[in-house]
C-alpha cells in the first residue's frame, strides 16, 4: 500500500543540494547574541496569553526562537487588577520556567517599551535567564541599564527604521559599551500594534524592502567600527518560505512570523480565536485606531464595527497596563478586548492579525509549519533552471510501496551524478 505523499519529506534529499551559483537550499543558521538557531525564524511575540510557553517551547523545539509576549501576561492571575506589577511578573516567571522545562531551545520575552510595568518586566525576564528580550512599541533607550555582570539575555530592540537603528547604537554604547544582539526590523504588514502613521501603512516607500534595506545600510559603518555583526531581522507580512529567501538575500539574517504561528495546534489561544483566521477574508483585515493611540491591524468584527460606528462600552480601567492608554476617552478597555478574544469570545472583543492573515486555511502542528516554510525556502532556490535534473528530482518525487517516498528522477539517472 503506498505511503501518503508529504511534500515536505522530498527535504530529506534535496534539502542539501547545492546550486550552480553556490546558493545553498537549506536555511542557514541564525547566529544572535550567545545563542545560534538551527533556523532563521523568530516567532513573534502576541500579547494577551495568545503567545505564552505552549506556543514558544514548541517554536524552539522546531529549531527556531520561541517568544512569550509579556504584554498582560498575567491576565488569568486572579489579582491581576489589584496588583498588576505581581500578577504580570509572577505569571512571566512561570511562562519563563514552563518553557525551559519543556525545551533547550533559545526562549525569549517580548516586552512593549509602553507598557505601565515594562522595567519590573525587564528585570523578571533577565532574573529568570530568558535568553533573548525583544523590546517594541517605543525606542528601548535604557534598556542595557537592567543587565548585570554576567547576565547573558540578548538585547533586541524592534524598530522601523534605520534612523532608530543609529540611535539605539550610538546611545547604548557610549552609555553602557553594549551593542544590540540584534535588531528586528518591523514593516507596516504586521499585526497588533503598528508603529507608522496611517497613511504610511500603504506607501511603497514604507514596505519592508525598502525598511530592511535602510537598516543594513546604516548598520554597515557601525559593524565595521566596532569590528560585530549585528543581526537584522525582517518582520511584518514574511508568510512563506520564498519570503524568507527573498529577506535573507537582501542581507537580512533571519525573520520573524507571528500570523502564521496562530494557526498551530500549540499556539495558547483558543481554537475559536485561531478559526477567525482560519475563515478570515481579505476584506476582513482592517486597520483600527487603538486606545493606546497606535494604528492596530486587526480582523473586522461585530465589536470592531460597533465601535467604527460610535458606540462607547462603559468601562472601568482595572489594569492601566499601557502608558499612553486614556480611559477617559478610549471607548473600550483594550486589555479587557484582547483577553476576551484569547477566550474565544469574539463578541465581546478582537483579534489582532497580520495582512496575510486571510491566506491561512488550516490549522497545523508548529513542526509541520517549520517544514512547510523549510520545503519553500528550498524551492525558491534559484536553481531549476540552471539544472533541469535537480528540477526532475524534486517533481518526480512519488509514493513508493518500498518507502515513504521515491526520490530517483525520471530518467533514472543516480541521485549522486545530479548533486
Amino acid at each position: 500500500m503506498d505511503t501518503p505523499y508529504k511534500p515536505y519529506k522530498v527535504m530529506l534529499f534535496f534539502l542539501k543540494l547545492k546550486t550552480d551559483d553556490g546558493v545553498f537550499m537549506n536555511m542557514p543558521e541564525l547566529k544572535i547574541g550567545h545563542h545560534t538557531s538551527r533556523l532563521p525564524i523568530i516567532q513573534g511575540g502576541m500579547g494577551v496569553g495568545i503567545s505564552m510557553s505552549g506556543l514558544a517551547s514548541a517554536v524552539a523545539n522546531a529549531g527556531g526562537i520561541g517568544v512569550i509576549a509579556g504584554a498582560m501576561v498575567g491576565i488569568a492571575e486572579k489579582d491581576v487588577s489589584t496588583d498588576g506589577v505581581a500578577a504580570n511578573c509572577r505569571a512571566l516567571t512561570r511562562e519563563i520556567r514552563k518553557a525551559k522545562e519543556k525545551t533547550n531551545g533559545i526562549i525569549g520575552v517580548n516586552l512593549m517599551v509602553a507598557l505601565t510595568h515594562f522595567a519590573e518586566l525587564v528585570k523578571t525576564a533577565i532574573a529568570e535567564k530568558a535568553d533573548l528580550i525583544f523590546a517594541g512599541a517605543g525606542l528601548p533607550m535604557d534598556l542595557p541599564a537592567f543587565l548585570k555582570k554576567g547576565d547573558r539575555t540578548g538585547l533586541v530592540p524592534i524598530i522601523s527604521s534605520g534612523r532608530a537603528a543609529a540611535l539605539i547604537c550610538k546611545r547604548w554604547f557610549q552609555r553602557y559599551h553594549y551593542l544590540p544582539a540584534a535588531f528586528v526590523v518591523e514593516g507596516p504588514k504586521a499585526g497588533g500594534h503598528l508603529g507608522f502613521k496611517p497613511d504610511q501603512l500603504d506607501n511603497p516607500t514604507f514596505c519592508l524592502e525598502n525598511l530592511v534595506q535602510d537598516v543594513l545600510d546604516e548598520l554597515r559603518p557601525i559593524e565595521a567600527a566596532h569590528g560585530v555583526r549585528i543581526p537584522v531581522i525582517a518582520a511584518g507580512g514574511v508568510y512563506d518560505g520564498a519570503d524568507i529567501r527573498r529577506f535573507l538575500e537582501m542581507g537580512a539574517s533571519g525573520v520573524q512570523m507571528g500570523t502564521r504561528f496562530v494557526a498551530t495546534y500549540e499556539c495558547d489561544a483558543d481554537e475559536r480565536f485561531k478559526q477567525a483566521y482560519v475563515d478570515a477574508q481579505k476584506e476582513d483585515l482592517m486597520v483600527i485606531k487603538s486606545p493606546v493611540g497606535l494604528p492596530g491591524r486587526a480582523l473586522r468584527n461585530t465589536f470592531l464595527e460597533d465601535v467604527a460606528s460610535g458606540v462607547r462600552r462603559a468601562f472601568k480601567c482595572p489594569y492601566h497596563c499601557v502608558k499612553t492608554c486614556d480611559p477617559k476617552t478610549s471607548p473600550y478597555c483594550i486589555g479587557m478586548a484582547l483577553a476576551m478574544a484569547q477566550q474565544g469570545k469574539l463578541k465581546n472583543g478582537f483579534a489582532f492579525a497580520g495582512a496575510n492573515a486571510h491566506r491561512v486555511d488550516k490549522i497545523v502542528s508548529v513542526k509541520e509549519l517549520m517544514k512547510e516554510l523549510e520545503t519553500g525556502y528550498a524551492m525558491a532556490a534559484p536553481w531549476s533552471h540552471k539544472n533541469p535534473a535537480k528540477q526532475d528530482l524534486l517533481l518526480n518525487v512519488k509514493p513508493n510501496a518500498l518507502g515513504p517516498f521515491d526520490a530517483t528522477p525520471s530518467n533514472s539517472t543516480p541521485v549522486q551524478a545530479i548533486i
